[in-house]
């Protein structure tokens, strides 16, 4: 029997923080257009404040903050999400950036194949051609309109996160720990474009600060809690709510459109990745009921 902590059980617990923790990231993509500096300036700065944040947890948590190979290998995963989302949003739609970095899923199954030796099944092979498809919808789109650039470091933003929900399958893992050591070389390595930056208005500052308290540092803790309970595939998937919050509040604030075929790309890519979800949560249902 699931334990229960309240009216929730662990498991539902869990699945409720990785849910807030995708709402928090959804608005990154706004607060990053209105902030004019460079990617790689914005990134640096709002992974300051976010490492107080982090910081304060591990402290009021009394977790020890601890570094080996898996570790460092999960700050990777961390820092080039980080890095890479920031510069894709500059480059980019914020639409194309998120949809693009929700192919994550996909990567965990390709990496779970290649490191775990999980040999993906007939429904596995099927998502991955289908969001495949989507994919490329987003690249031709970006023949006609830009963001080609944009389009690829989004991808490989996606290949990053999923690194960051497999964080509790490496083996002598530390999640948050990875955590704050991915955020501190984001910082460090954004450090020499912050430097030269000199639009410090308030809405660039106020944007950083929420950024950094919420959309990385408050966040990141949320699902590194969450992640304890929750498969790392659910985890990723249950983030479905931010491909479709971010963009709209990009394009009600900011007044950004997306052009059509990245469009049709997205409820692909989006359709496809939650209909995988939804079957293969029936299928472990149905295995249940048997044994």
């Amino acid at each position: 029997m699931a334990k229960r902590r309240g009216m929730l059980t662990v498991e539902q617990r869990g699945t409720l923080f990785v849910f807030l923790a995708a709402v928090l990231y959804s608005i990154g993509g706004l607060c990053i257009k209105v902030i004019p500096w460079h990617g790689m300036s914005i990134n640096s700065a709002r992974n300051m404040v976010s490492l107080l944040v982090i910081g304060g947890y591990l402290l009021l948590s009394r977790h020890g903050l601890r570094f080996n190979r898996w570790i460092a290998l999960g700050a990777v995963s961390v820092c080039g999400t980080n890095v890479l989302f920031s510069l894709a949003n500059k480059l980019t739609t914020a639409a194309n950036t998120i949809v693009l970095q929700f192919t994550a899923p996909i990567f965990v199954i390709l990496l779970a194949a290649v490191f775990w030796r999980k040999k993906p099944g007939r429904l596995d092979l099927t998502a991955c051609a289908l969001v495949l498809a989507g994919v490329v919808c987003f690249f031709v789109d970006s023949l006609e309109m830009g963001g080609m650039l944009g389009n690829l470091l989004a991808l490989l933003s996606g290949l990053s996160y999923a690194g960051v929900f497999l964080l509790n399958d490496l083996p002598d893992a530390d999640p948050i720990s990875s955590v704050f050591w991915g955020d501190l070389a984001s910082v460090i390595l954004g450090l020499p474009f912050l430097v030269q930056e000199t639009a410090f208005t308030p809405t660039a500052i106020t944007s950083v600060v929420i950024l950094g308290a919420f959309q990385v540092g408050l966040a990141y803790v949320l699902m590194c809690i969450g992640l304890r309970t929750t498969p790392a595939v659910t985890a990723s998937l249950i983030s479905g709510i931010e491909p479709v919050l971010n963009p709209i509040l990009v394009a009600v604030f900011y007044g950004e459109e997306v052009g059509a075929l990245a469009l049709v790309g997205a409820v692909i890519v989006v359709v496809s990745v939650v209909g995988y979800n939804v079957l293969r949560g029936r299928a472990a249902a149905g295995k249940g009921r048997i044994s």
